[in-house]
């Protein structure tokens, strides 16, 4: 029986229920970014734009609030959980959440689900500023370890498993263990321990694809999207791999993560699942032309370091006549090239899967232009920052005294001082402050890296308790 004949035996009263149906389950089949292209009611709700075009707000067409049929993330059921679900399969966690408010909430949210205050817990040297909050904020009992140290160009690289070792039979009661891997300069610590082990890689979300590094193993893992794949700005997820802590992540989630998170940036979550599990070839393509540039990228004076992450481009100047900032600056200025960061004696560019092969010839055809130019220039080493060998209480007093930098050695510092970016802090309330910090601080500032504190007083003085 044809399927028109068979709909004639049906009274028009069921017809209508079973039409209403299929519409329905296709509304709810509908993926995220299917629904916010198809809104067509009229919004008596947030936000205040109303998507209305008269304003010229970028994005504002898909920007809404948790209206029917469009889930929440806090307690995601529908399209939102199954952007969550595709994140877990992709990274192989026990569990993903997603995350709008950047890898911050979601350092923040995985060292509260693991410690309770006053706990000790190790910690790299190098570790992001939201760590060092997380841990002041529990008023937990801080012990460094310190990665290697790359003297010549001055910047942290891989953690050794002895150093970890060597941490742990020395401070068996810590309740955990947080390192950066990769770094910002794109080196990998693959550590194992007997304690959770809390990895930041906000800068690995691209692990694991093509024949980049494996995603790093640990009980709870965060990366942030935006800074290596193709997603919006504060796009982030934690992977949590030890079922264990699922719902006390969960519920810290809730508490440092917006009530109200965009989705426009939920929606950019979305289309990036899309692009990286369908372009499979577009990542073999781009690790492609890494291998090139870094077969063909040998210059007179500069240096291009080979990270264990190959998408993480460092240009060093330890051993020219310039800066890294004026490395820096020449790149921007002269060939519209705009590097991610720059210090002392390098420059930190990111490359991604957006970039195509003239991006790389520009880079390379300009670099070796401007070492044409260069001398070469022996320059003193770095000396590694110093780093408290004692357990550490990060604490900020609600009164503090400003005090001139000349005056400030051997005083105790009340706020936090740091390069930004990477936003790594170099100066940790709570802790003396040195000669040596002073003298570091300020050969950075000579070199133009940007250096902040949370006063802004720096470089003039500094917040004292």
């Amino acid at each position: 029986m044809r399927l028109t004949e068979g709909l004639s035996l049906i009274d028009n009263n069921t017809l209508i229920i079973l039409i209403q149906c299929v519409i329905i389950i296709s509304v709810i089949n509908l993926k995220l970014n299917d629904k916010l292209n198809s809104l067509n009611s009229y919004p008596f709700h947030m936000p205040g734009h109303k998507r209305n075009e008269k304003f010229g707000i970028t994005g504002s067409e898909i920007d809404i609030t948790e209206i029917d049929g469009f889930d929440n993330l806090h307690a995601p059921s529908g399209v939102l959980l199954d952007v969550e679900n595709r994140l877990t399969a992709h990274y192989k966690a026990q569990k993903s959440f997603m995350l709008v408010n950047g890898s911050t909430v979601g350092i923040l949210s995985a060292i509260f689900a693991v410690c309770d205050e006053g706990d000790k817990i190790i910690i790299a040297r190098n570790c992001h500023k939201s760590v060092f909050n997380a841990c002041m904020l529990l008023g937990l009992r801080v012990v460094y370890i310190e990665p290697e140290f790359d003297s010549e160009n001055g910047f942290y690289k891989s953690i050794s498993q002895s150093a970890v070792d060597e941490a742990v039979k020395a401070h068996g009661d810590a309740r955990a263990i947080v390192i950066t891997s990769p770094t910002y300069e794109g080196y990998i610590s693959e550590i194992t321990a007997p304690v959770p082990l809390i990895i930041d890689a906000a800068h690995g979300a691209h692990f694991g694809l093509s024949d980049f590094p494996e995603y790093p193993k640990g009980d709870i893992v965060v990366s942030s999207l935006h800074k290596t794949l193709p997603a919006l700005t504060q796009t982030a997820v934690i992977n949590v791999y030890n079922k264990e802590y699922i719902s006390t992540v969960k519920l810290y989630l809730d508490i440092f993560e917006t009530s109200s998170p965009s989705y426009v940036l939920m929606s950019s979550v979305e289309k990036c699942l899309d692009y990286i599990e369908h372009n499979n070839a577009d990542f073999d393509n781009y690790y492609g032309l890494l291998k090139d540039f870094y077969g063909t990228a040998e210059y007179k004076h500069l240096k291009v370091l080979k990270a264990d992450d190959l998408s993480r481009i460092i240009v060093s100047t330890a051993n020219t006549n310039i800066s890294g900032s004026e490395l820096a600056d020449t790149l921007r200025y002269r060939f519209n090239i705009e590097a991610e960061a720059s210090s002392k004696n390098y420059v930190t560019l990111i490359s991604t899967a957006s970039d195509d092969e003239g991006a790389f010839k520009e880079l390379y055809n300009a670099l070796l232009i401007i070492d044409a130019k260069l001398d070469d220039e022996s320059k003193a080493a770095f000396k590694k920052p110093p780093c408290p060998d004692d357990i550490n209480i990060i604490s900020i007093d609600k009164q503090s005294e400003e005090t001139e930098i000349k005056n400030a050695i051997g005083k105790t510092a009340n706020e936090f001082v740091f390069a930004y970016p990477p936003d790594i802090p170099l100066i940790v309330p709570g802790e003396v402050i040195s000669g040596e910090i002073i003298q570091y601080l300020k050969e950075l500032q000579d070199s133009s890296v940007n250096i902040v504190s949370d006063s802004g007083l720096f470089p003039d003085k500094l917040l004292t308790k």
